[in-house]
């Protein structure tokens, strides 16, 4: 490989990446002609096939998997050198990547406002996706950070809490429970419910209250993001449980149920594997989420940002009420 160059790995790794020269020559600018001529090269310098066509699809050999997990190494050594030379100068500059669950959604990107502020030389790229996916992400080591409200059980991690989750009982406004106090549990089972996709943590920690007390709810539907879920409860489709992270403005479309055993305490995490060397850029924002977190939550108790704590006074007030 003493002949191969850094612009046929970054030309190799986009093709693999994609599983297509086409694909690969629209992301680097470049003509397909070219991008398989540089294949061509650096097949060459290897000395082995790094891709075989079946039928139309294109796939990797032994040796361009390899390859391919190589480059990926090179490429973040490469990235982290140049953030640690641009933090020896003084700046902060380079790509923090991000991976977070659907209903981190609705804080994360007011989170990132103000450090995409501090720090205008970081791009950043941010997945958006379930609690299965955030997993696949994670054990290919695709992202620098993940937020999540589940810490994985068999994956050795670093984590670190930083804000309160409760999920909380929605209904729509009107709802004939939504002034009662003190709901059983068991009264759930004769409601129309609107549950997460399987695969979704919420899902997960809501069916295993419900197996815990021996409730059969009614799922009338499954649906795949919160939002849509939201919708569908403002249309009097049925109730759900969803982080009241969820009720920002609408909040005058729903109500919160006071049903025994809610909220259910959850919590969300940054989470990176173990060994793992966080990147200048990565460990800059790891530090400044631990202290925006904290005054996030002061200046949003006026609705869907309080803690669990907050959740459980407003409740007693209600109830002395």
């Amino acid at each position: 490989m003493n002949q191969a160059t850094l612009h046929q790995l970054k030309v190799f790794e986009a093709a693999a990446r994609h599983g297509s020269f086409t694909r690969a020559a629209e992301e680097l600018f470049l003509t397909q002609p070219t991008v398989s001529m540089q294949i061509k090269q650096l097949t060459k310098s290897v000395g082995l096939p790094l891709f075989e066509q079946v039928g139309k699809r294109l796939y990797l050999t032994e040796a361009g998997r390899e390859l391919f997990t190589t480059c990926r190494q090179i490429f973040d050594t490469i990235a982290q050198f140049e953030m640690k030379v641009a933090d020896l100068k003084g700046l902060k500059q380079g790509q923090l990547k991000l991976a977070v669950i659907t209903t981190a959604k609705y804080f994360v990107p007011r989170l990132l406002g103000p450090f995409c502020q501090l720090y205008p030389g970081i791009d950043i790229s941010l997945q958006v996706t379930n609690h299965e996916r955030i997993l696949e992400r994670m054990v290919n080591n695709l992202d620098d950070l993940y937020i999540m409200s589940q810490v994985p059980e068999n994956i050795d991690v670093n984590c670190q809490p930083f804000l309160d989750n409760p999920l909380v009982v929605f209904a729509p406004v009107n709802h004939p429970l939504a002034k009662e106090k003190n709901i059983p549990i068991q009264r759930l089972a004769q409601e129309p419910f609107i549950m997460r996709e399987p695969g979704s943590g919420t899902r997960r920690a809501v069916q295993s209250l419900f197996d815990e007390h021996e409730v059969a709810v009614n799922v009338k539907l499954e649906l795949g993001s919160n939002e849509a879920i939201k919708q569908a409860i403002a249309g009097g489709l049925g109730i759900s449980v969803l982080s009241r992270h969820t009720l920002i403005a609408e909040s005058s479309e729903f109500s919160i149920l006071d049903v025994q055993h809610f909220p259910i305490k959850r919590t969300w995490y940054m989470v990176y594997p173990s060994g793992k060397q966080l990147s200048i850029v990565a460990r800059t924002y790891y530090d400044y989420l631990i202290n925006a977190a904290k005054n996030f939550i002061e200046q949003n108790t006026s609705f869907a940002w309080g803690t669990f704590e907050q959740f459980q006074n407003e409740k007693e007030l209600e109830a002395r009420g």
